[in-house]
């Protein structure tokens, strides 16, 4: 992942759920890659349709400047009158959140279950499934 290269996310839908995945770092180098790959499933996010999960379980470190892209995430989907929370961080990602202050942001979740379960019995019922 180089320069502005969208990064994956392996979406995965329970219901009116979008689960996104980063992976890896997000950092100065990618930071913008991330903003895009969010882009279109942000742009659904919005009051009587899609809620979006991030699973942080495979995001190993965040930057400032990938944090700048979550903070501008926050306010889109605010101003949308959409949900959009956290889940599965690794310890190194809960710190810097934390640190940041970002746990005031995003609503954050042990797993991505109680992330579903928080946002939609929908959701949680097809995860189940």
């Amino acid at each position: 992942m180089t320069g502005a290269a969208e990064m994956a996310l392996q979406p995965r839908r329970f219901a009116n759920c979008v689960v996104l995945s980063p992976g890896g770092r997000v950092d100065h180098q990618n930071a913008e890659g991330l903003r895009a790959a969010l882009a279109p499933h942000l742009a659904h996010c919005a009051t009587g349709r899609d809620a979006v999960v991030l699973d942080c379980a495979q995001l190993e470190y965040i930057s400032s400047a990938g944090l700048r892209i979550l903070m501008l995430a926050a306010k889109q989907v605010k101003t949308q009158g959409g949900k959009m929370t956290v889940a599965a961080m690794q310890p190194v990602v809960a710190e810097i959140f934390e640190i940041s202050r970002f746990n005031l942001v995003f609503q954050t979740h042990d797993t991505v279950r109680q992330a579903l379960a928080s946002l939609s019995p929908e959701a949680l019922a097809a995860f189940g499934s």
